[in-house]
């Protein structure tokens, strides 16, 4: 017996203790437990699914859909000070990393792989990764496609900017409210869980989502227009606390950094393969769409960029703004080639 026990110590201790006990980590997002109409869902399905094969097992990706762990400020505030991971939105960042507000002035970029080009390998990317951690303490490991190009939606047609005069539109953060103005309308502040409402009681008029969210939260029910005016990239930031990160050992590290881009490639296909269907379906259930042509979109850009901009010069630094219309204009290129 003695014999056995002895044998079975040495044995314990020739496997590495994260093998032997295994790490779980919490992973919380926004949007419902549904792949075919939550992208982020589906990342994080495929993120999970891929991280436990690389690992054999020995990290078990725990998912936290719907927000069930917080709103975006109370998990970003987890992922700062334990071993989670987090999805956030720009509503999440903009407390803590203001400066990303860069990458979302409406019109940069001119194509999904433009935006792509720009998020894997840019210089204002590199730039950011590093003040992140610094600042934070938490590695932003990718920027995750969640729903293609944002949409308008409304109860009048809106064609131009001029239609916006005097309405009243939910902003996803104090960055939309900076662009409705310049449009003419009022932007509020509404968190996405009271959206619903507020448009049906007439708190908002209309708001600004991609098509996958807009069905997400049934939006279709109470609004009529949905306007394809292509303002902005879709995107949320896959983030991870770094004492976390650090913790692991060279091969977990990397098998989890692999399965994070491996995730968002898949979710990238996944997202860009499904926009007509998502548009079609939004029009079987009522919806009127409506693709700006060439001056209307000139249009939104010349009111809306510069607004955006003057409003984000007070948030961060000129370096910032300069740096990501740089290498947005440089991913353009590319993009088009």
């Amino acid at each position: 017996m003695k014999r056995i026990a002895l044998l079975c110590l040495v044995l314990m201790l020739a496997i590495p203790t994260a093998a032997l006990a295994g790490t779980s980590i919490k992973m919380s997002y926004n949007g419902p437990p549904n792949k075919d109409d939550n992208a982020v869902h589906y990342f994080a399905d495929t993120f999970k699914n891929l991280v436990e094969k690389a690992t054999d097992g020995q990290i078990a990706i725990n998912l936290f859909p719907n927000s069930q762990l917080g709103n975006e400020e109370q998990r970003m505030e987890q992922v700062m000070s334990g071993p989670i991971i987090n999805v956030a939105s720009y509503g999440g960042m903009q407390t803590v990393f203001p400066e990303m507000f860069a990458t979302n002035i409406p019109f940069l970029f001119d194509s999904y792989k433009a935006a792509h080009v720009f998020f894997d390998s840019s210089a204002f990317m590199d730039k950011a990764r590093k003040t992140m951690r610094e600042r934070t303490g938490v590695e932003l490991l990718e920027v995750v496609e969640e729903g293609g190009f944002l949409a308008f939606t409304s109860n009048k047609p809106i064609h131009s900017p001029a239609d916006f005069k005097g309405l009243k539109f939910r902003a996803m953060d104090t960055s939309q409210v900076a662009m409705y103005e310049a449009f003419g309308a009022a932007g509020t502040p509404i968190p996405w869980t009271e959206v619903y409402l507020a448009l049906k009681t007439g708190v908002a008029d209309g708001q600004m989502n991609p098509p996958t969210y807009i069905i997400i939260g049934s939006l279709f029910e109470v609004q009529k227009h949905l306007t394809l005016a292509n303002v902005q990239y879709s995107d949320q930031f896959l983030l991870i606390n770094g004492e976390l990160l650090d913790s692991l050992n060279a091969d977990q590290r990397d098998a989890l950094e692999k399965a994070a881009h491996e995730a968002n490639v898949k979710t990238r296909e996944f997202v860009e393969s499904q926009v007509d269907e998502r548009i079609s379906f939004l029009e079987s259930k009522g919806m009127i769409s409506y693709a700006p042509n060439a001056d209307e979109m000139a249009q939104f850009k010349k009111l809306g960029s510069p607004s955006y901009i003057d409003w984000l010069k007070v948030q961060i630094d000129q370096s910032w703004i300069d740096l990501a219309i740089r290498d947005a204009a440089k991913a353009n290129s590319e993009g088009a080639e």
